[in-house]
Formats: C-alpha cells, sequence, structure tokens
C-alpha cells in the first residue's frame, strides 16, 4: 500500500474524528512515501500549536489545541509506527485544550488508565469511552460532545496499550478490571460505558463482569477474532500492542463473547457499519440478540467506525445513555 492508498483508507476514520476534509487532503496529496506520512502531520499538529500560541482569545486558541491533538494521534496510525512522542503530545494538546475551554475538566488517573473528566458535577451519569487497538481518547472528540451535549460527564480514557500509554504499557485483555479501577476513581452515581473497534469488545466484557455498569453500547466492535482471518496490518498492530506476534495469537483467542454476552444485564446498543471489511466486526447482531436488553443497529452503508454516516447512529447512541441513565430505573 502507498501513501495516497493508505490515506484513502483512512478518510473516514480521520474526518470522522474531526479534522477538516480540505486540510486533510492538502496534507496527505502532498506525500510521496508512506515514511512521510508521520512526519507531515506531526508537522501539521505543530502548525496548529502555532496558531493556539498567536490566537487573538482562549477559545479561538483552545480550538486550535484541540485540532493538534487529532493530528497528533492520526500521526501514530502509520504502518509499524510507534505512538511514541506524537502519542504524548496529543495527550498534551487535549490537556492545555480544555484548560482552556472547560476548566472544571480535570485529569483522572489509576492502574492501568489516564484520561479527562468532562462535564457537570452534578451530572445524573458518567460515560466512559473506551478506544480501541490503535485509538485513543483524542480521536472521539465528536463523540463526547454528543454526550456532554446531552448533560451527562463523559470520562474519555486511555487503557493499557492505548493512546499515551501505548509506550509503557501492553493491551490487557482483562479489561474489566481497569473499568473497575475507573469507576472507584470517578465515584459517580452511575456509569455507562461505549467501545469503538476493539474497544467494543472491552466495553462489552467489562459490562458482563462489572455490575456496576448501568449500560453499554459498541461500535464496530467484535464479538469474535480469529487470527487467521485478519488481515496483516491488523496483526501487525495487535502484535506491536500486546508485546509480540504470539501474545497477539494469545490475545485474539480470548475475544470471543459467546459465553459473557449472556450476562450483560445492562441496557446495551450494538452498532455496526455493514460496509466494514475488518474480518469480526460486524457481527454484533449475536451480541445484541444475546444480552438480556441488547439492541442491534445495523447501517447498510457504515465502513470501520462508522465516519462515513455519522447522522445515522451517533444521535441515536448519545440518546442511548441519556434515556438509560437519566435516572435509576429508568
Amino acid at each position: 500500500m502507498n501513501a495516497h492508498e493508505f490515506a484513502a483508507a483512512q478518510w473516514t476514520r480521520a474526518t470522522g474524528a474531526g479534522v477538516d476534509p480540505h486540510e486533510y487532503r492538502r496534507v496527505t496529496d502532498a506525500l510521496t512515501s508512506l515514511d512521510d506520512w508521520g512526519p507531515a502531520l506531526v508537522r501539521t499538529a505543530r502548525a496548529h500549536l502555532a496558531r493556539a500560541d498567536r490566537a487573538a482569545s482562549p477559545v479561538s486558541a483552545g480550538e486550535h489545541l484541540l485540532t493538534a491533538a487529532r493530528w497528533f494521534h492520526l500521526a501514530t496510525l502509520a504502518p509499524h509506527a510507534r505512538a511514541g512522542r506524537a502519542a504524548a503530545d496529543a495527550d498534551e494538546a487535549l490537556g492545555r485544550a480544555l484548560a482552556l475551554l472547560e476548566p472544571g475538566a480535570r485529569r483522572v488517573s489509576g492502574d492501568g488508565f489516564t484520561g479527562f473528566l468532562r462535564g457537570p458535577h452534578d451530572a445524573p451519569a458518567t460515560v466512559v469511552v473506551v478506544p480501541g487497538l490503535d485509538s485513543a481518547k483524542e480521536e472521539f472528540l465528536d463523540l463526547a460532545a454528543a454526550l456532554l451535549a446531552r448533560g451527562l460527564a463523559v470520562f474519555a480514557m486511555d487503557g493499557p496499550g492505548q493512546g499515551v500509554l501505548a509506550e509503557t504499557t501492553t493491551l490487557r485483555p482483562e479489561y474489566e478490571q481497569v473499568v473497575s479501577g475507573v469507576v472507584d476513581a470517578l465515584g459517580a452515581p452511575r456509569v455507562g460505558l461505549v467501545g469503538l473497534s476493539l474497544g467494543g469488545w472491552f466495553a462489552a466484557r467489562a459490562a458482563a463482569l462489572e455490575p456496576r455498569v448501568a449500560a453499554v453500547a459498541t461500535v464496530s466492535g467484535p464479538f469474535r477474532l480469529d487470527w487467521e482471518e485478519l488481515p496483516p496490518p491488523v496483526r501487525d498492530i495487535m502484535a506491536r500492542r500486546t508485546g509480540g506476534a504470539d501474545a497477539a495469537r494469545a490475545f485474539a483467542r480470548q475475544v470471543n463473547l459467546s459465553v459473557l454476552a449472556g450476562r450483560i444485564t445492562a441496557p446495551l446498543l450494538v452498532v455496526d457499519g455493514e460496509a466494514d471489511v475488518i474480518p469480526g466486526v460486524t457481527n454484533g447482531e449475536p451480541l445484541a440478540r444475546l444480552a438480556p436488553h441488547g439492541t442491534h443497529l445495523g447501517v447498510p452503508h457504515g465502513d470501520h467506525l462508522l465516519g462515513n454516516v455519522r447522522p445515522d447512529w451517533l444521535p441515536r447512541l448519545a440518546d442511548h445513555f441519556a434515556h438509560t441513565l437519566a435516572a435509576p430505573g429508568t
């Protein structure tokens, strides 16, 4: 795959994450090699940092910092790239942006997780946003905005092997232990989980094993993975994020919700893009069917993470949490 093919494959993911589509075209059309992906996107992010420093108002500065955080995160997606400095820069830019735009936001960290808690201190519930294999908290700012707009608090996190923690930790299949630590740290009256891509499996597993989860949703999450069916790029990423090929195979074998699905007693919304081409992540219907309170939403033209069809699922997902977490017993 050359640079332009890779850029085309990342198009809906990047624009769904909130980068300007015209800027994305300008940056990626100028690439001459896939090796240029990381450096070019980092330069773009730094240009937004410079605009933040020159901004005439805190709001403008914060907006440029949010854009920089998105670009720094996208820089980590190049094949064979390590998250490294770009992930740390994304984390720092997001923190600076929230300090300007939402002074009440605060960092919350614990064993195997870190992130930012946003929203009203008296919110009826907090929704935890769980990233996937190579995603991070900076990728899902639009999802956080939709939940915040409905009066919920949001904790967007990086877990083991994810985002700013990718260089120092590896993916952990027992993600329910991480979620339990998050729930303890937040001290929220009610907690929901939304997981994206592999984060969908993390969220569903946690909802099955952590009884304090009151609502859950998955987006492009796998029900079961077969290592032999996974495309080589996905295998490579999983090997880097788990600590090697053998660890990745062992990890993939554990991605199976057939037993745990029936234990998810919280209201569950399963969102699938039916045009998704990654094996294992278009099979959410069994999860919704086996869960006692599961609902399946399949979007026929949606791709992986459904960045090309945001209106078809994002409002419904945000309303799912607003309705199920509004008050105990509703």
